[in-house]
């Protein structure tokens, strides 16, 4: 772990999460983004685990590549997770797998405190987590052929038709996705949205570079390694279908 630092947390400054771009002529530019940003009110206790912990939990996004390496002051393999939401489950996953370092992208502040805390708990060590857009972050600061593995549960569905276009999962992304994966790298998503799942598909599916792990050439039982949430055994209880999708990245170019 490194040294405590005086971070924008610990000032009790906003931390901002989307830097504002403008055209040639000095018009904002309106991106269309993935997600809501739900600031909400930090605990107590997420908030003393936010300035007390930041500096050996926290990253701050960069417009350069992060060492990883360094991040983690060890050489291996990272899996990174977008929308972690509260935490649970990516610590859960961090501390039973100790040989792997994760990386969690939330733009929900409260979800990076509480994780912070839980990881604090759990002394867990091989975390790190940033809040921000995770788009920008794979596009400034993740190196390409970098990351073990990419995951992505129960992202916004965007449910209206009219929405869809602010779903996460299109081509643009899996992409840019496929571009920081390691050969060998997988993409593991989950979706309790029937209509988004077999958009995942798709879009996975008519990627050259990805080959699909099921049996069925489409979705995968819930693997153990990926811990059953409150939220999603409460769907269960209430009959609610959950979709998972592991792809593989191969030696193929898109």
């Amino acid at each position: 772990m490194t040294d405590k630092k005086t971070t924008n947390f610990a000032q009790g400054k906003r931390k901002d999460v989307a830097n504002p771009e403008f055209t040639a002529d000095g018009r904002f530019k309106r991106k269309i983004r993935s997600f809501v940003l739900r600031t909400g009110r930090l605990s107590q206790h997420q908030q003393n685990a936010m300035n007390e912990h930041w500096a050996d939990y926290g990253v701050d996004y960069q417009h350069a590549h992060f060492d990883l390496t360094a991040l983690f002051n060890n050489a291996n393999p990272v899996v990174l997770e977008i929308g972690f939401g509260m935490g649970h489950s990516l610590v859960e996953m961090a501390k039973a797998n100790p040989q792997l370092n994760y990386l969690g992208i939330e733009v929900h502040t409260p979800g990076v405190g509480a994780c912070i805390a839980n990881a604090v708990d759990q002394k867990v060590d091989n975390l790190r987590v940033i809040c921000h857009d995770a788009v920008e972050v794979l596009t400034d600061c993740i190196p390409d052929e970098s990351l073990q593995g990419l995951q992505l549960f129960f992202p916004d569905p965007w449910h209206k038709a009219k929405h869809h276009k602010r779903r996460i999962v299109q081509r643009e992304f899996v992409d840019l996705v496929v571009q920081k994966l390691k050969c060998g790298g997988f993409i593991h998503m989950a979706t309790d949205w029937e209509n988004y799942a077999e958009q995942m598909l798709e879009v996975l599916g008519s990627t050259d570079a990805l080959a699909n792990q099921a049996d069925n050439g489409a979705f995968i039982a819930r693997p153990s390694s990926r811990p059953l949430t409150k939220f999603e055994l409460r769907g269960q209880k209430l009959g609610h279908g959950v979709w998972d999708l592991y792809f593989i990245k191969t030696d193929k170019r898109t």
